[in-house]
């Protein structure tokens, strides 16, 4: 087998998926964490900012923003639960699933998010 080739059925592999996943929700995380300061240091300029601020946040933009920080939220504690159980238990083939579980618990978690927005 070539070694492309080899390398491409690698990255087929579910474990390299929630690799992925963990790896760009946590940067995600990461890029949002000065914005959310910035927004708290809204509140210190004054109430007419901050209360701008949050008129904004009405936007649907933002919303649907908000949606997908729960997911990335959501995905990356999946992500960090999983990688705990690779370090600390014996490997089963049930493990594979878990991945699927998690992804189906971070979507879960953001259209409940979602659903209480209204």
């Amino acid at each position: 087998m070539s070694p492309s080739r080899r390398l491409w059925r690698n990255r087929n592999h579910p474990a390299y998926w929630a690799f992925i996943v963990h790896r760009v929700s946590g940067l995600a995380l990461a890029a949002f964490i000065p914005l959310h300061f910035w927004a708290l240091g809204q509140a210190l300029t004054g109430e007419a900012t901050l209360q701008g601020f949050v008129v904004w946040t009405d936007n649907p933009v933002v919303k649907i923003a908000e949606f997908g920080l729960v997911v990335a939220l959501a995905a990356h504690l999946a992500g960090g639960a999983r990688l705990l159980m690779l370090e600390f238990l014996p490997w089963r083939d049930w493990q594979k699933s878990l991945f699927a579980a998690s992804v189906a618990a971070s979507v879960g978690a953001g259209l409940l998010f979602a659903l209480n927005l209204g």
